[in-house]
């Protein structure tokens, strides 16, 4: 595929800038002179075509499911230090990889190769200042001792705080929804008391005996079949960053801020091609529901506590969409390790790795020794 280094989609109407999508605004937005657009409007009808499930066998047995490129603009890079595909959409320039800095050359970059199709994405809402701000709140020193990093901050990461430290990402995850239905062996616990009779030494030295009450479990065998019906688990589908990581940063999703995926929302933005196959997530996804289904089977075995020695699940009506979620990014080097900042461009939530600055670690060391020294010498003066 030949080489493609400019292409120029969303122009502004009055100076023929290329246009970004403004998450303050929710429009495209001209960043020279100011004019701004709207978005395509979202009709009930189109919001529910474009919110359907794909069918996840249908898929799997035939590929025959809708690709398309992100956009017909996008354009493509393979960073050279962790491999991750990026699509970017003009304004925007390619720059650094957002998941381990490694600077990536424009002119290497190409037209992005057909994919699986998002179904939706939720919008940048959370603007650039105000995830600076979130930023920068995060990267203030404080004394907080549950939190030791934050007092043995390196100085030098206030950097990450700068307006060019931020990448605006979207991130590929799957949702998959499914019936199941499970089957169990377990044994039911039920707590009774006995009275014991012990042995021990008073104030006075001499041994007297005394009793307690003492809990027991009786054990039943129980055996039994739960139904759940799974909606939207939601799966990332990106290797770049940690799926523990991720789930933090997005810990459920709002389905009432999907919005049909549109290419115009990318522009100014990077985009993530997914790297985790369909098959695969799913086999992510089961091991979520398997925690829910855990559950349903100690509830349904009933008693004081639970022994579940089997679950047998089958699974059907499975389907699945491929969404894009937003994501503010800095990753920075430091100590010769590369560290990752995330915010949720949704909620503003900060999630993020903080290294520590070992002289100032020494120097709380030596502060304290002083203290300790002086404190022992005027106790002992």
């Amino acid at each position: 595929m030949e080489p493609t280094t400019s292409v120029n989609q969303y122009q502004c109407s009055g100076c023929k800038a290329d246009m970004a999508f403004d998450p303050d605004l929710g429009q495209l937005k001209c960043p020279y002179c100011g004019h701004a657009e709207a978005m395509p409007e979202v009709t009930a009808t189109r919001l529910r075509s474009t919110l359907q499930e794909h069918d996840l066998a249908a898929f799997i047995n035939t590929n025959r499911t809708q690709i398309a490129q992100l956009a017909t603009t996008a354009q493509e890079v393979s960073c050279p230090g962790c491999r991750a595909t990026i699509s970017f959409e003009p304004p925007d320039v390619a720059g650094k990889c957002p998941f381990c800095a490694t600077s990536i050359v424009t002119q290497e970059s190409h037209a992005s190769d057909p994919t699986l199709a998002p179904s939706a994405l939720v919008p940048f809402t959370v603007g650039r200042k105000v995830a600076l701000k979130n930023l920068r709140d995060w990267l203030a020193f404080r004394w907080d001792w549950k939190d030791l990093k934050a007092i043995f901050l390196p100085g030098q990461l206030k950097q990450l705080a700068q307006n060019k430290a931020l990448t605006g990402v979207y991130l590929p995850f799957w949702t998959y929804d499914a019936q199941t239905a499970s089957r169990y062996r377990g044994e039911r616990g039920e707590h009774y008391y006995e009275t014991e009779t012990y042995t021990t030494t008073n104030a006075d030295g001499k041994q007297e005996r005394k009793t307690r009450q003492v809990q027991r479990t009786r054990w039943y065998s129980k055996s039994g079949q739960v139904s759940r019906f799974f909606d939207d688990v939601l799966v990332p589908a990106t290797r770049a960053i940690s799926e523990k990581k991720l789930k933090q940063l997005w810990p459920r999703l709002t389905v009432s801020k999907l919005k049909p995926y549109s290419a115009e929302y990318l522009a100014g933005f990077k985009a993530q091609r997914y790297e985790i196959p369909v098959k695969e997530g799913f086999e992510r996804a089961k091991a979520i529901m398997a925690d829910g289904i855990r559950s349903d089977v100690r509830s349904d075995i009933g008693g004081d506590t639970q022994r579940i020695h089997s679950v047998s699940t089958d699974y059907s009506q499975e389907t699945f969409k491929h969404i894009l979620l937003p994501v503010w990014m800095a990753t920075y080097r430091y100590g010769g390790k590369t560290y990752q900042v995330m915010i949720n461009a949704q909620t503003g939530t900060v999630m993020g790795e903080r290294p520590v600055a070992k002289w100032k670690v020494a120097l709380a060391v030596a502060i304290a020794a002083i203290i300790v020294i002086t404190l022992i010498v005027t106790a002992t003066g």
